[in-house]
């Protein structure tokens, strides 16, 4: 009923930028709290940065200064600006949102915790 789809990874140099998108899609009545985590190669998924419904972000102390994020309501779109990217940024980023929607079956409201599959950054020389 809902969907989150990542998209902008890629491979850049340290120091380059990318731009993630996570558009959610379905029977969406309203988005709550959105972010974005990330998955290093034989590490945990880890918190990177959080926006909520009004506005207000959070970041996680290693991208603080270089990422930001934002959402576009009317879209129910978030973003991942990431600058001066570095090495250690590599991973896989997966957004995260807490989704209120019509459910199928007698239209009534229902809410739940949706991942997108995730899309790969990778910085390197």
């Amino acid at each position: 009923q809902v969907r989150l789809v990542e998209s902008g990874g890629g491979s850049v140099q340290p120091g380059g930028s990318l731009r993630l998108s996570c558009a959610a899609s379905g029977s969406i009545f309203s988005i709550n709290a959105m972010g974005w985590y990330r998955q290093a190669p034989g590490k945990q998924r880890e918190w990177v940065a959080s926006i909520t419904s009004g506005g207000s972000t959070h970041y996680a102390d290693s991208v603080k200064g270089r990422f930001t994020i934002s959402r576009d309501n009317a879209k129910n779109t978030m973003y991942l600006q990431m600058n001066s990217l570095k090495p250690e940024d590599t991973a896989v980023y997966y957004c995260n949102a807490g989704v209120r929607y019509y459910r199928d079956h007698d239209s009534k409201l229902g809410s739940g915790d949706y991942w997108g599959q995730g899309t790969q950054v990778t910085v390197s020389s």
